[in-house]
């Protein structure tokens, strides 16, 4: 499903689009098109992208393609989702230790149509991190990998 969905091949790509979407959440999915679990996010991507149109905007993101934001967004699992909200990094509390980045796939569309309606709202009222609305079940566990310390 991935082919269904616009990619960003370079790190100027993903510069223009953090700069330029404007009044709607920006999400940007990290990982490789041939990883399965990337394959069942990006189908709950796709499947909703259309519902969202006019609250995100949805592109797909290789690690291998732009190392620099695979490395300053510490993507050490895929796939991994980002958000953005007028050019601002948008945090997420998830219950988990990092707020940065979604890591694994939803499990449900409804889900990710919740999460992106509160990062919305929320970033409409000027917050840079909202509470996740995702049942604390339906959140993937992994733990934080410190490189390098």
């Amino acid at each position: 499903m991935s082919f269904l969905l616009p990619k960003l091949t370079c790190k100027k790509e993903v510069d223009q689009a953090i700069k330029t979407v404007a009044e709607k959440v920006l999400v940007l999915r990290f990982g490789r098109d041939n990883d399965s679990v990337c394959l069942q996010l990006d189908d709950t991507l796709a499947k909703t992208a259309h519902d969202l149109s006019k609250m995100a905007v949805i592109y797909l993101v290789d690690v291998d393609k732009v190392p620099v934001y695979t490395q300053y967004f510490d993507i050490s699992y895929i796939p991994s989702t980002v958000f953005f909200f007028n050019g601002q990094h948008m945090k997420v509390d998830y219950g988990s230790p990092d707020h940065t980045k979604f890591v694994g796939s939803f499990k449900t569309k409804q889900d990710f149509i919740d999460l992106i309606e509160v990062i919305y709202r929320g970033a409409m009222r000027g917050k840079l991190i909202v509470r996740s609305p995702i049942d604390p079940r339906n959140i993937p566990k992994y733990d934080l990998l410190y490189q390098g310390i």
